[in-house]
């Protein structure tokens, strides 16, 4: 009897070490966001959407009133980028966002009335 409970106790720690190993290193793809997910997430968060003849109308008034944020991996932005435009890598997850909150802020600055643009 107690062969079988110890048996029984290396089993269910070996089935939960192989389902804890799958679980975490499973290969998990982030679904892709629909319009409606961009306009919920800017109302959360307090921000205004303008559309893309609006933004290109500011652009060209003055390039320098926009802060145009690329958050590609740097090595994508070294290959080319939109011009004045600085980058700031994050990756397209709710963790990622998480875990840059504060750097992002830093970032950004405390000028809350300027235009900021993601891309």
């Amino acid at each position: 009897m107690k062969t079988i409970k110890k048996n029984s106790i290396v089993l269910i720690g070996i089935c939960l070490t192989i389902g804890a190993l799958w679980f975490t290193n499973r290969a998990v793809t982030p679904r892709d966001a629909s319009w409606e997910d961009v306009v919920a997430e800017s109302r959360a968060g307090g921000y205004n959407l303008i559309k893309i003849d609006a933004l290109w109308k500011k652009y060209q008034e003055g390039p320098d009133t926009l802060l145009i944020v690329d958050t590609r991996q740097e090595w994508e932005f070294r290959t080319g980028h939109i011009k004045q435009a600085v980058n700031f890598s994050m990756e397209p997850t709710w963790l990622s966002r998480w875990q840059k909150r504060s750097s992002l802020e830093k970032f950004l600055g405390p000028d809350k009335d300027r235009t900021i643009v993601f891309y």
